[in-house]
């Protein structure tokens, strides 16, 4: 059983894999609280639903990509065993994490997309840096910006623990309607960072108070 907010079919609005059909199973459960938190419906509103009916629906959607999310998909300890039995039905399964909880226990088959909180979140002594050993070469970091303070404190980041030559994919996000994109690159191409700026483009198809998907 996990405690689910929402199933549904959308695309992927963000990571290496922007644009693609995408079934999302968002848990209920968050242990942090981000200023910039845009699904804080998720908190608490949820409902019991058995590992049978999650898979059954999944089924029904008839996409083969999958991606958990919350919330904190980790706060439930059932969450990696439902990913198991997942990957072993031949589903590419994601999961979008916050960096505060330990990854270790993962399969080694799923993606995992780190969403590690940079200060302006109000959550940045939350994370954990040793997730970082824990992680592929081909999983990804997410860096989420208010300012260009927070992308420096992203840079010092990425330079202490030799991100860029450890892993394919450093993603750099301006938080939708606060920090303008154009500044963001402007950075980066300044810095010459080797890094992928991505913008949330499921809030440029639907409006940013709809449920996006079926």
């Amino acid at each position: 059983m996990l405690k689910i907010n929402e199933i549904f079919k959308s695309i992927q609005g963000e990571s290496t894999y922007a644009g693609l059909p995408c079934t999302f199973v968002r848990l209920a459960g968050c242990n942090l609280r981000c200023t910039y938190c845009d699904t804080n419906y998720a908190y608490y509103n949820g409902k019991e639903i058995s590992d049978e009916e999650i898979v059954s629906k999944i089924d029904e959607y008839g996409v083969k990509c999958v991606e958990f999310t919350g919330g904190e998909p980790l706060l439930q300890e059932e969450t990696p065993q439902m990913i198991k039995n997942l990957l072993d039905k031949g589903y590419n399964v994601l999961i979008e994490t916050n960096g505060s909880i330990c990854i270790g226990c993962l399969d080694k088959r799923l993606n995992i997309i780190m969403d590690y909180k940079t200060p302006k979140s109000g959550m940045s002594e939350r994370m954990r840096p040793k997730n970082f050993d824990f992680l592929k070469k081909t999983d990804q970091i997410k860096f989420v910006l208010m300012d260009e303070s927070d992308y420096d404190w992203s840079k010092k980041v990425i330079t202490e623990n030799k991100l860029i030559a450890r892993f394919d994919n450093i993603l750099m996000s301006p938080a939708y309607s606060v920090l303008s994109p154009k500044s963001l690159v402007t950075w980066v191409l300044r810095d010459n960072l080797q890094v992928r700026v991505q913008l949330q483009i499921h809030k440029y198809i639907w409006a940013p108070d709809e449920r996006e998907g079926v």
